[in-house]
């Protein structure tokens, strides 16, 4: 395989996938409307790229990355290969392959988790949908992205659908973390967050990123989060998967109760909100409170 890639989405996941690819010796053509990349147009884009072309596409779901293949499948051949790494629901990523399929264009599904900075160092997790040969085929891509080996899920929507019901998982994990330490702090006892976090964090059951992540966010905000919005923003990815488990008539009351909370947020403020939020704004660059200028 020739180390070119295109890629089209160069926000604060795709910028540093694309910088870590050039590390790792790729040529990568980039494209994105709103922040300046190698091409000035798709078109631009696609000429550069030597065929069989391959082209990751980091936008958000639905809408965007429908108009963004709209422009894009029209200009490729026979034999070219588009991943979407982004979080789109599973059932339009299979719809997407099947559309392709009939051009001749590999198609597959990536579901990335680990967050921007963990991008930044190549320590995430892979998720990937689509035909077994294409994927073999993508292997360098993968193992030059992330230092955790690429997981092959499946057929096509396989791989977002791994992300989804992952995030799905993940509402409920920080959901319970925010609730226990919102008992913490309202208890008869003058606990340090940040300590009980520290201890939590070492060698106990609940050791994890996200426990590590809470400490840090208490040292960088303080433990009262005054800067953090009680309302937590959520994505496509925790109400897909909540809708997911009632269509296959699976009992998720966890995964649901999380997706909820966040829902009622934007009604009634909490600091188990506020918790949350800090989370989000750790390992995923979000603001901490979106409705406050900087």
């Amino acid at each position: 395989m020739e180390k070119q890639i295109g890629f089209i989405g160069l926000g604060k996941m795709g910028m540093p996938m694309v910088k870590r690819l050039k590390r790792k010796g790729w040529d990568v053509a980039t494209f994105d409307a709103k922040v300046k990349g190698t091409a000035r147009t798709i078109g631009e884009f696609v000429s550069v790229l030597v065929p069989s072309r391959i082209v990751w596409i980091m936008i958000p779901a639905g809408k965007p990355f429908d108009d963004a293949l709209r422009q894009l499948a029209p200009r490729l051949d026979k034999g070219d290969i588009v991943i979407d790494g982004g979080n789109s629901f599973y059932k339009d990523s299979m719809r997407r392959a099947k559309k392709l399929k009939t051009k001749g264009i590999h198609f597959l599904d990536v579901g990335v988790s680990g967050g921007p900075v963990s991008i930044g160092l190549g320590r995430f997790a892979i998720m990937v949908g689509g035909e077994k040969r294409i994927y073999e085929k993508c292997k360098p891509i993968f193992r030059n992205l992330s230092g955790t080996p690429a997981g092959y899920m499946g057929k096509s929507g396989a791989g977002h659908f791994a992300k989804m019901i992952h995030n799905g998982i993940e509402y409920g994990m920080m959901q319970a973390l925010a609730e226990g330490f919102t008992i913490l702090k309202k208890s008869p006892f003058r606990f340090s967050l940040k300590d009980v976090a520290k201890v939590y964090n070492s060698n106990s059951i609940i050791t994890s990123r996200l426990v590590g992540w809470i400490q840090e966010g208490f040292e960088k905000y303080g433990e009262k989060l005054k800067e953090a919005s009680g309302t937590v923003a959520h994505t496509g990815e925790g109400e897909w998967t909540v809708k997911t488990a009632k269509e296959l008539k699976v009992f998720a009351p966890i995964i649901e109760g999380a997706f909820k909370f966040r829902v009622q947020s934007k009604k009634t403020s909490s600091y188990a909100g506020k918790i949350l939020s800090m989370l989000r704004a750790v390992f995923g660059g979000h603001p901490i409170n979106p409705k406050k200028k900087s």
